[in-house]
């Protein structure tokens, strides 16, 4: 019996199992997803059977999102955990794995006896936060005995399993906030008109409806100047135009003294209105609001929260869909990783550094998600963005009418992070005079909003982010001494793609499966000829570049094999035909590659009369040695 994971590597491209079940579920979502994924899996692992479950804590029950039996799917089922081998996966969060004998271990579970199990294997799904949501898990007839590729596999499509479970839930979310968001208008008492570019109703809420004595689907489509009279027409118009030339957080007008509004029985009506303008995902819109300007207010103010938090949901499933896993076993990875564990669970503050593109968010969101923070806000705040007079109100919140477009009182970032995470991206860039309140914050959890009187505490954790040299800003004069060292309490150097080149084949084939995946594309082999060119190059861009040529890469290749293009940015000095010598490339990147193609051409023969060495010319223990020095590694087989 194995109680804990032991993490083993297998060569992806070489694995059938592997690539059975990437290619069964690339293309695959919710339902569909979990069905063909434990039909792959049992295809697979040589399994009788497969099944992949959802959590439900209050009862302690499992319910089967999917289970496979001799290669066809069963009906659903709920079992109880307690007596199961399933209880440690999802009381302790554990891999569990029993070779034998299992029913000699859980005599009391009757779906073991029912199954007839001689063996079984499972791991937990879990959230973010490290919360469990269900379990998957393969069971046989047969002694299981521990296998390295098997066990690899295994994990790898847990966690596709965890992602997508994850992914249905957030969609579950956005869709209860979407209806509550509807609730919400078309409860409200006022009529609520929504308006496209050419002032074509998108939708209208009940009471809207029952202004204009409309049936529940009329009106959607129509122009709303039919609505009007001919000179109400002519003054909304005016309006419309005068909200283009508004500040873009001030384009809201009330109508004075109102219109002339044509309701049921074509006769007209005056109608208190106000009209605002708003952009969402590139498309103008304009809000009509009837009636009852006094509720109006709070009913806006309740409109925009909802309508901000619904696309937060829509951000959280991109980032769900996109989700950047720390991929790589490299030791210099992994001494980042076990800095980011060891601190985690204290409240430091935390510096991450190193060249940009190399991941310095996802460590930052490592560290909050292995945090007891966890359950909380992990806010994100890109200082290099801010526009200067906008920086300190984005930090710190605004009271109502504290400058010029303040409309209405808002929260800061840290009071939307209390008691959770601030990640400060590209610290070095807030200006030196809001660096002292910075300061406070970090000393005593203090602040006021900007045109407030009054103090505010915060529990906050703050991770910062910087690809620039702290120490040397302080030495010039543009960033604080005192909340460099404030900030710089755990330092984190995320090292450079070049220092870490192992890393690159687990990056290649981990985007390449994803990227061919969302486009429909089957990538199946990726020669060597590329590997060797992909690992040589010194990616200034890090793994976003390398992330961003694997993209064009699969755009361009129009066959199962991933080739690169011949315009490639930052990989064509390196390939660059003879005659014409690579412009800006180090001594060393040359050596590199030379000693790679010889290597490659002679299939990794050191020593003897056909061996590199030779051909070289050189010791076959000095080269030996150049190998190690310069990180050359082995490319993996397409």
């Amino acid at each position: 019996m194995t109680d804990e994971p032991e993490w083993y590597s297998c060569e992806l491209d070489q694995h059938d199992g592997l690539r059975a079940v990437l290619q069964g579920t690339a293309s695959e979502t919710g339902e569909r997803f979990f069905a063909v994924l434990v039909e792959s899996l049992s295809a697979a692992l040589k399994t009788r059977y497969a099944w992949v479950t959802e959590y439900m804590e209050p009862l302690r029950r499992l319910k089967t999102l999917a289970f496979c039996m001799d290669g066809r799917l069963q009906a659903p089922f709920e079992i109880d955990i307690d007596g199961t081998p399933c209880q440690k996966i999802i009381d302790h969060s554990q891999f569990v794995h029993y070779p034998d004998n299992i029913l000699e271990l859980f005599p009391s579970s009757t779906k073991l006896k029912e199954l007839g199990a001689v063996s079984y294997m499972g791991v937990p799904l879990t959230d973010l936060t490290g919360a469990v949501l269900g379990h998957l898990a393969v069971i046989d007839n047969q002694p299981m005995p521990k296998a390295p590729q098997n066990l690899a596999l295994f994990k790898i499509f847990a966690a596709r399993a965890a992602a997508e479970l994850r992914r249905i839930r957030t969609e579950q979310a956005l869709r209860g906030r979407e209806a509550e968001l509807r609730a919400l208008v078309d409860s409200a008492m006022d009529g609520i008109v929504e308006l496209d570019e050419e002032i074509r109703v998108v939708q209208m809420n009940p009471a809207a409806r029952g202004i204009f004595g409309l049936a529940a689907t009329a009106g959607i489509g129509e122009s709303f100047w039919s609505f009007l009279t001919s000179a109400s027409r002519d003054k909304l118009r005016h309006l419309i135009d005068r909200l283009e030339t508004l500040p873009p957080d001030k384009r809201a007008l009330w109508v004075a003294g109102g219109v002339q509004a044509i309701g049921p029985g074509r006769r007209p009506f005056t109608a208190e209105v106000t009209v605002s303008r708003f952009e969402m995902r590139g498309h103008r819109y304009l809000t009509l609001i009837l009636r009852n300007v006094n509720d109006r207010i709070q009913a806006e103010r309740q409109i925009s929260q909802l309508k901000r938090e619904t696309e937060y949901l829509r951000e959280e499933i991109r980032y769900l869909d996109n989700y950047a896993e720390i991929v790589g076993e490299s030791k210099a990875l992994k001494n980042v990783l076990h800095s980011a564990t060891q601190v985690a669970a204290t409240d430091s503050t935390v510096l991450i550094q190193g060249e940009t593109g190399t991941g310095k968010e996802l460590v930052a969101r490592y560290v909050h998600r292995h945090s007891p923070r966890a359950e909380s806000a992990f806010i994100k705040l890109n200082c290099a963005a801010l526009q200067p007079n906008l920086v300190e109100s984005e930090f710190f919140g605004h009271e109502e009418g504290a400058f010029t477009g303040a409309t209405q009182q808002r929260k800061g970032r840290f009071e939307l992070a209390d008691g959770g995470t601030i990640f400060l991206d590209e610290v070095s860039e807030i200006p030196l005079e809001l660096q002292a309140k910075l300061l406070r914050v970090l000393q005593e959890g203090q602040f006021e909003r900007v045109g407030g009187a009054k103090t505010r505490k915060v529990d906050v954790r703050v991770i910062a982010a910087t690809n620039r040299q702290l120490n040397a800003a302080v030495v010039g004069g543009k960033f604080r001494a005192d909340l460099f060292y404030r900030l710089n309490v755990y330092p984190i150097t995320v090292p450079p793609l070049r220092e870490r080149r192992e890393d690159i084949p687990p990056l290649v084939h981990h985007f390449a499966a994803r990227i061919a995946a969302r486009m429909g594309k089957k990538i199946e082999t990726i020669p060597a000829a590329t590997m060797d060119t992909l690992i040589a190059n010194d990616w200034p861009g890090n793994v976003r570049e390398l992330r961003n040529v694997i993209e064009r890469a699969i755009i361009t290749s129009t066959g199962p094999a991933l080739f690169l293009p011949e315009t490639l940015e930052g990989v064509a000095a390196q390939t660059a035909p003879r005659g014409e010598p690579p412009q800006f490339v180090s001594l060393a990147a040359v050596e590199r590659r030379h000693i790679s193609q010889v290597l490659h051409a002679t299939g990794w023969r050191i020593s003897g009369e056909r061996g590199a060495a030779a051909i070289l010319d050189l010791n076959p223990s000095t080269l030996r040695y150049r190998i190690k020095k310069l990180q050359i590694r082995r490319p993996w087989k397409g």
